[in-house]
């Protein structure tokens, strides 16, 4: 590895908070269905060679439904290639994004995993996976949603293949918009005003609008990050610059901080995404920013509620205009350089894509987790799913912003620096500065936008 890739991968250490931009924020349980036996389907799919040898998978759902299912499928696909061995381990994002940077050059890696949009890039950058286009291939590249493999795309090839997708949208209380004789709204000018109503007559029972902007998180790039893109811009340029002293990045700074001083509670400057998330799920938060993972949250925490939230598109500038700069996370698997069995991880990751195995893993958390499949969108279990019924409307929403959008900073293609944007905190510092101190907004952005490019030298 040379000193570049060292570097980089040094970097990649202190990064461990760009794993909250993947997942949003994961309700603890949510039911799961009955798993099935496909054992006959995991034969069908390894008859023309036999396999044998032992493969390590580490994933990051710590939720019981999600790792069941995944447990079950690996049990099927054992039981039907009784020379397979496949150990699973579980660890949260930020241990799993530890133990691999650190383990790299020990080669203390796993098989297969599963992994974030911003650590496939960190991954290729130290040249510790292996390109799956062929496995790809086989699956069918054209059962893939095409903007979920461009993002895992570099240098021609493919080095991850997405397991599950979801979009950041704009939720809401209808329930409070019926109350007060509000529109949902769909510019930022008319969210502002619905939330400034709900704010004033809920009279602190119910927050119009929280903005968090804790520095351990990168929930205040996450929200300029959407103003920004419905201008038409990026955080980050095509040529690799940090983005916050245009116009556009400068009115964004400003609306999340009328926001804050008008609609939300004053704590909400040291919030991360469980504690904005959370404020959402107990009904204390009129609108709030997240992916379908906050039907399961409301239903464990308030499910009174449940038929009070629906969500709508992200906000725009101007009225009528169609909002396409969105935010999603397509959560991949990945394949590791040092396996000493290749074969045996493409052989299960297709197989985890069987109807039997993949659409169980799908409703452990309904809505939350759409497929990476265009035709399991179609798929009578699926669709049969009683959450995904009742909440259709949104799932439609959420499925179409993930048809246009990508992770923060990667608009033209997977590269570090997205990474670098999302886990220093320095957009997060920003905003702090402007609201605690009292720094004008220029000269804060132009600060931060300094900072950001310094560090970007580091790894471009």
């Amino acid at each position: 590895m040379n000193a570049k890739k060292i570097l980089s991968v040094l970097l990649a250490v202190i990064m461990c908070l760009s794993m909250l931009a993947g997942c949003g924020s994961e309700p603890e349980e949510t039911k799961a269905p009955a798993s099935q036996d496909s054992a006959s389907a995991a034969q069908g799919a390894t008859e023309a060679t036999e396999l044998e040898g032992e493969i390590t998978f580490w994933h990051s759902f710590s939720q019981g439904p999600r790792l069941e299912t995944l447990q079950a499928a690996a049990d099927s696909f054992m039981k039907a290639n009784p020379g397979v061995k496949i150990t699973i381990e579980t660890f949260s994002w930020a241990d799993f994004y530890t133990k691999w940077t650190t383990g790299l050059a020990s080669g203390n890696v796993p098989d297969m995993s599963t992994a974030l949009p911003n650590h496939v890039v960190e991954m290729i950058d130290a040249e510790a996976i292996i390109p799956l286009d062929d496995l790809i291939d086989d699956i069918g590249r054209d059962r893939f949603y095409e903007a979920p493999l461009t993002e895992m795309t570099a240098d021609s090839q493919t080095w991850a293949v997405p397991l599950y997708s979801h979009a950041q949208v704009m939720w809401y209380r209808t329930d409070l918009l019926e109350k007060y004789s509000l529109e949902v709204p769909t510019t930022w000018d008319e969210l502002y005003d619905a939330a400034s109503v709900i704010q004033q007559g809920e009279n602190g029972a119910v927050y119009g609008c929280s903005v968090p902007m804790g520095t351990n998180d990168m929930m205040a790039t996450r929200y300029l990050n959407f103003y920004v893109r419905s201008a038409g811009e990026t955080m980050i340029t095509e040529d690799g610059k940090a983005n916050l002293t245009s116009q556009a990045a400068i009115d964004g700074i400003n609306y999340w901080i009328k926001m804050y001083k008008a609609n939300s509670p004053a704590d909400s400057l040291n919030f991360n995404v469980l504690d904005q998330a959370t404020l959402y799920y107990q009904g204390k938060n009129a609108f709030d920013f997240n992916s379908g993972f906050q039907i399961g949250g409301v239903e464990t925490n308030t499910p009174d509620l449940l038929d009070s939230i629906a969500c709508a598109p992200m906000p725009t500038l101007t009225k009528g205009e169609k909002q396409t700069g969105y935010e999603t996370s397509n959560i991949p698997m990945v394949v590791w350089k040092n396996s000493k069995h290749p074969e045996i991880c493409k052989a299960f990751i297709e197989y985890l894509y069987q109807p039997e195995n993949y659409v169980p893993f799908l409703l452990s958390v309904p809505v939350g987790m759409l497929p990476a499949l265009k035709e399991i969108s179609q798929n009578e279990e699926f669709l049969a799913d009683p959450t995904v019924q009742k909440f259709s409307d949104s799932m439609a929403v959420i499925a179409d912003a993930v048809g246009y959008g990508t992770a923060i900073g990667m608009e033209y293609g997977p590269r570090p620096e997205a990474g670098l944007v999302t886990s220093q905190g320095v957009i997060e510092g920003m905003f702090q500065d402007i609201i605690v101190n009292g720094t004008p907004v220029e000269e804060a952005a132009g600060a931060a936008e300094a900072k950001l490019n310094s560090l970007f030298e580091t790894v471009g």
